[in-house]
């Protein structure tokens, strides 16, 4: 490798240069320690950046000094082992060091060396000590898929009933066949593990609680979901449009809020059976990041889950990060929820999916009809998921500027092809000369056609969306 070729690399990779003559440099550690606790990264011994300039300084004792730095990352300085990936180069005659510096599981942080309160991150370009909070989420983040599993005070009897049953009803729609159906509403949260001993567990207090039960559990208790119209609030006229109000328990939440997210994802009309088909593609993807949210929150955090919808974009802030990076998540098939006991709860009722194929749902569901790719990003105590809605250009099969009576035409005529204009008008709430309107629309669209005589004839729904 000549000196060109390693400037290149170290133009793509994150790295830090240190100066290493017959030793290893003190403040290395620190380097290793803030790359361990987030992303990871290079230390590079031998070669100095000024500016935009590189300078191959070299090491003058290579052997010694790759020795000495892995010993040490295996050894008692740091309170886990770390396996660290060396490179040795020789450029223009001077040796050039390099090892790769890895992220640590989640289950591993934080990564200190000497005293706890060596524990570094990475920020921007600079290594900053971990405040107490951020070394507290590390260790949440460290018993991953069990925090919510733990007990607390409250019995069954302290559980909001009108929500176990409202779990129950739509159990028994999603799944009439599944055995929880036909046994007691205490016996279903026992075998869920919702109950262990009597006690209701923390995730269980969270889906199923009374409002006092929840905020005995988690004081702060909230899911931010706003309203901005603009693309930030620095653009919008006011800071929100909309803010949704405290809802006492995650059930309320995922129903309160998915309501709301409808209204703002493009849902083209398109018929299934009889009924209009909501349950397309890219609503399901929408859906999956609100199931995700609530399943892999770290509600714990000062941080509070929120759901931003802006002109341009949805997003979905993460408090607690992801067990693995999103290009692993996806290359595999793997369940790893931060509250396993929520996660079970909303699998059982089918509204979530496992994390890996949960994201490729996410995916694959968005751009079947926006142009976009959602867009994760993410650091050791957050991820944050973007659906931005610019629509393809061109997508076949999918009807679009059409008003909500011309969909609920389109819906009775479905249903009866030879409904009147009087009965359509006294249905929808509009006069028969609003109805002639809207018709007339649908046949210019292609959408609607007349089969027979105006009298003893019926109507057809035509085009893409039969």
């Amino acid at each position: 490798m000549n000196k060109r070729e390693l400037v290149k690399k170290l133009q793509d990779i994150e790295w830090l240069d240190f100066e290493a003559k017959s030793e290893v440099p003190k403040n290395s550690w620190e380097t290793v320690s803030a790359f361990c606790n987030t992303a990871g990264g290079w230390l590079v011994f031998g070669v100095s950046k000024k500016g935009k300039e590189y300078e191959i300084i070299g090491v003058s004792c290579p052997e010694k000094i790759e020795q000495d730095f892995l010993t040490t990352l295996r050894g008692d300085k740091f309170n886990k082992s770390i396996k660290a990936e060396p490179k040795k180069y020789d450029i223009d005659g001077k040796a050039v060091l390099a090892f790769f510096i890895p992220s640590m599981h989640s289950r591993d942080k934080p990564v200190y060396f000497n005293s706890l309160h060596n524990t570094f991150i990475r920020t921007g370009s600079g290594d900053q000590r971990a405040t107490r909070e951020e070394i507290d989420a590390m260790y949440r983040n460290s018993s991953f898929d069990k925090k919510d599993e733990e007990l607390t005070e409250f019995t069954f009897e302290d559980l909001d009933k009108e929500t176990v049953q409202r779990y129950r009803t739509y159990l028994e729609s999603r799944d009439p066949e599944h055995r929880y159906n036909s046994i007691s509403a205490r016996q279903m949260l026992e075998l869920m593990k919702v109950i262990m001993g009597g006690k209701v567990t923390v995730g269980g207090a969270l889906v199923f609680g009374t409002e006092d039960v929840v905020t005995s559990v988690i004081s702060d208790f909230r899911v931010e979901y706003l309203e901005v119209a603009g693309t930030s609030f620095a653009d919008a006229l006011n800071r929100y449009e909309y803010r949704m109000p405290v809802q006492k328990n995650l059930f309320e939440y995922y129903f309160a809020i998915s309501e709301k997210l409808k209204n703002h994802v493009n849902i083209p009309f398109k018929l299934k059976g009889m009924q209009r088909d909501e349950n397309q593609p890219q609503i399901k993807a929408i859906r999956e990041a609100l199931v995700n949210l609530l399943m892999h929150t770290d509600y714990y955090s000062n941080a509070k889950p929120r759901i931003r919808v802006l002109s341009d974009r949805i997003e979905f802030f993460n408090p607690g990060s992801l067990p693995k990076a999103v290009k692993y998540i996806l290359k595999e098939e793997f369940s790893m929820p931060r509250n396993n006991t929520i996660a079970h709860i909303f699998r059982t009722i089918r509204l979530s999916e496992n994390i890996g194929s949960g994201f490729h749902k996410m995916f694959t569901g968005w751009t079947s009809y926006y142009s976009r790719k959602p867009v994760v990003e993410g650091d050791f105590d957050y991820y944050k998921i973007m659906f931005y809605l610019d629509k393809k250009q061109g997508v076949e099969g999918l009807v679009e500027g059409l008003v909500e009576s011309q969909k609920k035409i389109l819906e009775l005529i479905a249903k009866n092809p030879r409904v009147s204009k009087e009965d359509m008008a006294r249905s929808i709430g509009i006069s028969t000369t609003a109805i002639d309107k809207n018709i007339a629309h649908l046949k210019k669209k292609g959408l609607l056609k007349r089969a027979g005589s105006a009298k003893s004839g019926h109507w057809e729904v035509v085009g893409e969306n039969r």
